[in-house]
């Protein structure tokens, strides 16, 4: 497993670099138009429910489309949409926004909200929604490129809508662009190497994700070649 989880973080980074790149530009524009970041609450949960609607179609369709268990695929395309979406976009962006608001010139601190507990009326129908479609039609196919902006975006809305006080981010931008990075780029891995290895095996490192760099997804045929998932 070591082998695959690393080519698959290699592949993986250069388009989570740009996608961590555009929550910049979006956080430098927010800035810039004097936003006030608390209206951004509803974007915040807007992005993180289409994010876990989406992880939970692909997860449960991936484990159909190799295993026949109607009810092992619900629980894996819940558990695995909701709690790596959660770590995405709340977990990392919580933790890693505390660490660089504490090195502000005026420290501020993070408070913690989880929609999968607060919110469970929104996440667990739309978790629900996603694994039931994606037992219908099965399917692996998300592109890459959705997977990441959503995550990204729905990490930096956490990030400003939870952060206490007016927080003066310019100088901290270098630190909020790590934090975007890793909050998108380890989960993301997780989720489309480890936790369908666990339960479907090596095949599914065959599935026909679009190719991170904007190609038609790699199947277990060409994934010899060394193409990547995403």
């Amino acid at each position: 497993m070591p082998g695959p989880i690393l080519r698959e973080l290699k592949s993986h980074a250069p388009f989570t670099l740009m996608g961590a790149l555009t929550g910049i530009a979006l956080l430098l524009l927010i800035l810039i138009t004097r936003v006030n970041v608390k209206v951004l609450e509803p974007a915040f949960h807007s992005f993180h429910a289409v994010h876990v609607f989406l992880s939970a179609l692909v997860t449960a369709g991936m484990y159909r489309r190799y295993r026949k268990g109607i009810v092992a695929a619900v629980l894996i395309g819940f558990v695995g949409s909701v709690g790596i979406a959660s770590l995405s976009d709340v977990i990392f962006p919580h933790h890693g926004g505390a660490f660089v608001l504490r090195l502000a010139a005026e420290p501020h601190h993070m408070h913690f909200h989880l929609p999968a507990i607060e919110q469970w009326w929104l996440i667990g129908p739309v978790a629900l929604l996603g694994v039931a479609m994606g037992i219908w039609k099965p399917t692996t196919k998300m592109p890459h490129s959705g997977h990441v902006l959503l995550s990204t975006w729905a990490s930096l809305f956490y990030l400003l809508v939870h952060a206490s006080g007016e927080v003066n981010w310019i100088p901290l931008l270098p630190l909020v662009f790590v934090v975007l990075f890793v909050a998108v780029w380890l989960p993301c891995c997780v989720s489309d190497i480890v936790f369908p290895l666990l339960f479907v095996g090596e095949e599914a490192i065959g599935h026909d994700h679009d190719h991170p760099h904007g190609g038609a997804g790699t199947t277990k045929g060409d994934s010899e070649d060394g193409g990547g998932l995403s």
